[in-house]
């Protein structure tokens, strides 16, 4: 069965890399480790915040890959320990966010079991463009030195 199209009306070009990143939204899982938190900082600043408690910063990387920001967290079992009850079992997580085009990671920082990614989302610039219009006949282009010749006559 074929998905229709969001993007699919001849007003909407270029925006296939939009229909791209809502299908590896719609691909990611639902699990919910670890919990997390988005905010917005400032104007143009955002802040991811993970609760990664018992995870040292050996344990986690933070990679961008294909304009999708990617945490992954790895513990390992201690193997000297013997417990009498296990709660809190070592894990491994994969987080990831899909970044609008334009978006940098500015920083990670961990502190007291949470980790923090710091965004910045650039304003847009406004752009105008001119686009100069070719008509089908050649007209002959006159020139300064066209000019001061014809002048001078």
């Amino acid at each position: 069965m074929s998905r229709m199209s969001v993007f699919n009306s001849p007003l909407l070009l270029g925006f296939d890399h939009f229909e791209r990143a809502l299908d590896r939204i719609a691909k990611t899982t639902t699990e919910g480790y670890p919990p997390y938190n988005i905010e917005q900082t400032d104007k143009d600043g955002l802040r991811i915040t993970l609760a990664v408690a018992g995870f040292a910063s050996e344990d986690l990387s933070v990679q961008i890959e294909d304009n999708q920001l990617v945490i992954r967290g790895r513990q390992t079992d201690d193997d000297d320990r013997i417990y009498l009850h296990r709660g809190i079992a070592a894990r491994q997580f994969q987080r990831t966010f899909v970044l609008a085009e334009g978006i940098e990671v500015v920083s990670a920082d961990l502190d007291n079991g949470l980790l923090h990614i710091d965004l910045r989302r650039p304003l847009p610039e406004v752009k105008v463009q001119t686009i100069e219009i070719n008509s089908g006949k050649k007209t002959p282009t006159i020139t300064a030195e066209k000019l001061d010749v014809e002048r001078a006559d």
